[in-house]
């Protein structure tokens, strides 16, 4: 029985922890399933050889808003190729509307919904069983599976409980294949928040990794010099202690090459957190935090919590160590957040002067709060991923329009890290840092610039 795992990820950069945890765990029972991954940069001709040469019996993609345009084609052209292989979807671009993918394309097998690892276990030893004329779990009595029957009908099995974050398996044991490429680590999962735009906001259960497990996958990490290790926690500081015996660690043992990326809620963060944080190693660790908005009636709106001025008073507190890389994002289109708003938000997080401001664009994703209300909210979005908003109630296309305009000049300007010097003088012109961006995105556009390729 060949089970292939395969993974379409944004950048070679990237890797899949999904299907690295997954292989590990059906490996677990005696089931090895191998692994392509992709970027959505390659040929769907590249991809689609390398799927048809590898001649597996069960093909199980992991799907996300980034890559499913690409899946899907991909999915429909193997099928053609390859009629007989099992085809299975899982990830969170499917898992929140199972049974209309199974209508949408008749030759998928089924999806695995939600948290993978125990599902894709069972599944894969269900297979091999078939093969082996061995009796086990059929697929009516795996949970966290909708699925084809025999006879073609759709049927959906209740989603599978959460498990022990502690008991899921290590993936990185062969860091050969993580060379030059950033590593994702998890050391919990879930979120203490509902914001409404986001999908861990329908999962509340918060789970921990043990924390001498958490060490000892750290240390090893720190032992093999990795470049970058990526926390994918969803909010990192959520529990003080679980934090600080991190951040504690990684100071002990820092072998000056190693970079940790947290996500953090930095109104959160005490002054015990502050101090340790003021004291590391310049580039041991960036801190990424969303701010989203500064408005006070969008912040309720999207079940946010924030303290604006308790953000402000930690990142500059941060800043003055000069040893953290900060990112902060913002998300335009927002409930209640009209283009003067969203001037004002912007100016907000373009003060405190981060070494990246991150202008995204809300993504209505299915399954959240925000695709439940989208009519109420008068948000008009596109119809394929990334599901950005086009316009609201409360901005107009045109206006996104010139949000974009602010949004491209700040990639090539600042983020870009290039050009601080003079704009350090042409902030002295301006009193709102987003009419300068959108005076120079004016002036892009008027001159035939945004097409080019600058250097």
């Amino acid at each position: 029985m060949k089970i292939i795992l395969t993974a379409v990820n944004a950048k070679y950069i990237h890797s899949n922890l999904a299907v690295y945890t997954l292989q590990a765990s059906a490996e677990k029972a005696g089931v090895f399933p191998e692994i392509r991954e992709f970027t959505i940069n390659q040929s769907k001709d590249s991809m689609l050889r390398s799927l048809f040469l590898a001649h597996a019996d069960v093909v199980c993609v992991s799907c996300y808003i980034w890559n499913i345009s690409i899946v899907e084609d991909l999915i429909t052209e193997y099928h053609k190729i390859s009629p007989e292989t099992k085809i299975w979807l899982g990830g969170p671009e499917v898992s929140y509307h199972a049974e209309e993918m199974l209508e949408q394309y008749p030759f998928l097998d089924g999806i695995m919904k939600g948290e993978g690892e125990i599902t894709f276990r069972e599944l894969a030893v269900y297979y091999q069983n078939q093969e082996n004329g061995t009796e086990g779990k059929t697929l009516e009595e795996i949970h966290g599976i909708t699925y084809r029957d025999a006879e073609g009908a759709i049927k959906s099995n209740p989603w599978r409980p959460v498990m022990d974050l502690s008991e899921v398996d290590f993936p990185y044991a062969n860091l050969k294949k993580f060379e030059n490429r950033i590593i994702y680590y998890e050391s919990s999962r879930g979120c203490p928040f509902s914001c409404s735009y986001c999908l861990s906001s329908i999962d509340k259960r918060l789970r921990f990794r043990n924390l001498e497990l958490v060490k000892k996958e750290l240390a090893f990490f720190l032992e093999h010099k990795v470049p970058q290790v990526k926390f994918v926690d969803r909010t990192f500081n959520c529990k003080k202690d679980h934090a600080m015996e991190i951040w504690k660690f990684i100071a002990e043992h820092d072998n000056g090459v190693t970079n940790f990326h947290f996500e953090i809620a930095a109104d959160l963060i005490t002054e015990e957190e502050l101090e340790l944080l003021n004291t590391l190693r310049p580039g041991l660790v960036q801190l990424e935090i969303g701010v989203q908005s500064t408005n006070p009636q969008t912040i309720e709106a999207i079940h946010r919590k924030m303290d604006f001025g308790r953000v402000t008073e930690i990142v500059n507190r941060i800043a003055k160590g000069r040893n953290i890389h900060q990112h902060l994002d913002l998300i335009a289109g927002l409930p209640y957040e009209d283009i003067e708003s969203f001037h004002r938000s912007f100016n907000d997080v373009y003060k405190m002067e981060p070494e990246q401001l991150q202008l995204g664009f809300l993504k209505v994703l299915k399954g959240s709060y925000m695709y439940e209300h989208a009519s109420e909210y008068g948000l008009i979005y596109r119809t394929k991923p990334p599901y950005e908003v086009l316009a609201s109630k409360w901005v107009s296309y045109d206006e996104m329009l010139e949000i974009r305009l602010v949004e491209e000049m700040l990639e090539l300007h600042y983020n870009s890290g290039q050009f601080l010097t003079y704009l350090a003088v042409l902030e002295q012109r301006y009193a709102s840092a987003f009419q300068m961006f959108l005076d120079m995105g004016h002036f892009y556009r008027s001159n035939g610039y945004l097409d080019c390729s600058h250097n």
